[in-house]
């Protein structure tokens, strides 16, 4: 019991906590020697187990990517060139698609493989239109266009092409849906394909 107490007395000494007194009839030397004694066996460094090897956990050498938006991300994907007498090109990852009708507006977003769109936006949907007073208008130009950029960042797609006719790209309301296209995070241009 009492080479506990010491014990315990050399660590508490050690630590600070208490101070020396005269009277427990330890000495100096025997303090110093069981402080020098603790912290000797405090220092050693505990045997560290070897890691387990699991099969599970082994990286295959031969790596497929299965994500087919990752090669397109990085503009290594391949572009279909189609003809040169197509007009509107067909070499582009996404095409933005935008047309006016005599009661709505409808934006429409084409992946290059399909003829189905990837994402849409009309005056047509009731959320938007119940807050336009026109269906027609600049303003709902505007609005198509920031609620389109927000489904298109939303979806993840935020480089696509947009060529319009030169004559129609300068009319205010096509200029509007472009802008309101370009602060809601949308790239209107696709990096060039790079050929590895």
């Amino acid at each position: 019991m009492s080479i506990i107490c010491e014990v315990s007395r050399s660590l508490k000494l050690m630590l600070g906590q208490i101070q020396p007194c005269k009277h427990m009839g330890l000495t100096l030397t025997l303090q110093k020697h069981m402080q020098h004694h603790s912290v000797r066996s405090l220092s050693q460094a505990a045997a560290k187990p070897e890691p387990e090897v699991d099969d599970n956990e082994a990286v295959n050498k031969a790596f497929v990517n299965r994500n087919p938006r990752s090669l397109e991300q990085m503009a290594i994907s391949m572009k279909d060139r189609g003809w040169a007498t197509v007009w509107p090109h067909r070499e582009y990852y996404h095409r933005l698609y935008f047309s006016r009708t005599q009661h709505h507006i409808t934006a429409e977003i084409y992946p290059r493989d399909s003829t189905e769109p990837v994402i849409t936006c009309s005056t047509r949907e009731w959320a938007i239109k119940r807050e336009l007073s026109s269906t027609r208008s600049v303003a709902a130009c505007q609005a198509v266009g920031e609620v389109l950029a927000q489904r298109c960042v939303e979806a993840g797609i935020t480089r696509m092409v947009f060529r319009e006719i030169p004559w129609l790209f300068r009319s205010e309301s096509v200029m509007t849906f472009w802008t309101a296209l370009k602060k809601g995070g949308v790239t209107l241009s696709e990096p060039r394909r790079k050929y590895i």
